[in-house]
């Protein structure tokens, strides 16, 4: 089944864009003012989340903070400033890939990733390559089904591709195709850096959820919503996955 949308793909307009670090604060502030403590611990398993361009492991400290404070063994990629990839992108993923397995050497029970915006690209492609040493894949804001650059940076393209226009086709086929396992895109509409379309699968099914929730880009990360997603998706167990209905 097609996802049918009849607003034109486009780059967020600009005053969202202008918006985005006093979106981001306000979200910070509630995640503050609501945070809980979990009423029931998770099943420790591990959680690995890659964090966006340009950012390293304290943007994506209360996401982690918040995961380790369900019951997860929760840590950021630890390869410092995400810079994108470099020179080939078959080779950097794979070099990525072991690095993961690495990190992951010491758990027995397989590992949720979670990425946010470009860290999710790498989520969603280290799952095909890690599996079945991954039971889940979440991403925030991420734009993995474009044909042409619909953000307003205009990173992926000219990181993924070299160019600042187009993908590859097949390249655009492959990172549209979701992994063989569990996976969750979580969106906004009022997203200032991506245009929100292309957070979204084009078909959907029963292991693949696309998540509306309202925030900016740069806040997505520790936005209550998608915390509060997050941890739904976190507490399913393996083989009983249901569709997420938000308790708000």
């Amino acid at each position: 089944m097609r996802q049918a949308t009849s607003v034109p793909v486009q780059s967020p307009s600009l005053a969202l864009l202008g918006m985005e670090p006093l979106r981001a604060a306000i979200e910070f502030v509630s995640h503050k003012l609501t945070r809980r403590h979990a009423s029931v611990a998770g099943d420790g398993h591990p959680v690995v989340i890659f964090p966006g361009l340009a950012t390293d492991g304290a943007a994506v400290a209360p996401l982690r903070d918040h995961c380790q404070s369900l019951g997860y063994a929760a840590f950021d990629w630890a390869r410092g400033y995400n810079t994108g990839p470099q020179g080939d992108i078959d080779a950097w993923l794979a070099d990525l890939a072991s690095h993961v397995a690495n990190l992951l050497a010491i758990y027995e029970q397989p590992a949720t990733l979670i990425g946010w915006s470009l860290g999710g690209i790498y989520a969603r492609e280290l799952a095909k390559l890690l599996a079945p040493g991954v039971r889940q894949v979440i991403t925030i804001g991420t734009p993995f089904n474009a044909l042409a650059d619909h953000t307003n940076v205009g990173w992926l393209f000219r990181l993924l591709s070299g160019s600042p226009g187009t993908l590859d086709p097949a390249l655009s086929k492959r990172l549209q195709t979701p992994p063989a396992m569990p996976t969750t895109s979580i969106y906004s509409r009022s997203d200032g850096v991506v245009a929100w379309q292309t957070c979204r699968h084009e078909k959907v099914s029963r292991f693949v959820q696309d998540i509306e929730i309202d925030g900016s880009h740069i806040g997505m990360g520790w936005n209550p919503a998608t915390l509060r997603v997050v941890a739904d998706r976190l507490a399913q167990r393996p083989g009983h996955w249901r569709p997420y209905i938000d308790p708000a």
